[in-house]
């Protein structure tokens, strides 16, 4: 599989399914703690990383076992800070968020500008409980690029208007089920940071259901 092999997709739709009342992001599992902006990322220490902190409001989980693998380990930590990256934007309704462009380019970056203009555009913001979980890495082609997929459930992340507070609560069903595929690779500027460079959501996702 190459690059080209990726198509950007709708994703994050703006009626999104599910929400609740936690509060601060999750690492994944057995990357230790600290601030989210501090990724599973190996050799990571000495790189400034930009903050992608939600609200309060806002709980994104990362059901991920760590990888053995220390670039597997890096890949995904990674691939989870671009998603945070994406909320964050949301929740600060800035399109030019400087977080997704540290962990993004090409299109995957073109997709998360997208996504943030639409829910900035329609006055919407984010809230609840986003839950991605079952990740696969795989080797791609013969350079560093790794494929990394996971499965979302977002029945409790709901969308939230901007200026009246109000919650747009949906119900579950097949939609609030995904798969995501993101081509990462080590970014130009710091091999101890990946980037996302495609990006692939499929919508009604039935095996991410069981």
């Amino acid at each position: 599989m190459t690059t080209a092999a990726f198509t950007t997709t709708a994703a994050l739709l703006l009626t999104a399914c599910g929400g609740g009342d936690e509060s601060s992001p999750e690492d994944i599992k057995g990357a230790g703690g600290g601030s989210p902006s501090a990724s599973a990322s190996s050799g990571a220490a000495d790189v400034k990383r930009p903050d992608v902190s939600v609200p309060p409001d806002l709980k994104l989980v990362f059901d991920f076992e760590k990888p053995s693998d220390a670039g597997e380990a890096a890949a995904l930590g990674d691939a989870a800070n671009f998603i945070r990256a994406l909320d964050h934007g949301i929740a600060q309704q800035d399109p030019n968020d400087p977080a997704y462009q540290f962990y993004s380019t090409g299109g995957a970056q073109k997709y998360a500008k997208s996504q943030i203009e639409a829910w900035v555009k329609d006055g919407w913001t984010v809230t609840g409980e986003d839950r991605y979980f079952n990740a696969d890495i795989e080797s791609v082609g013969q350079g560093d690029s790794t494929l990394v997929t996971f499965c979302r459930n977002q029945a409790k992340f709901y969308s939230k208007k901007v200026k009246t507070g109000k919650v747009n609560y949906t119900d579950e069903n097949l939609d609030s089920y995904q798969k995501f595929s993101l081509l990462m690779s080590p970014s130009e500027a710091s091999e101890a940071v990946w980037q996302a460079r495609q990006i692939e959501v499929q919508g009604r996702v039935e095996e991410c259901k069981g």
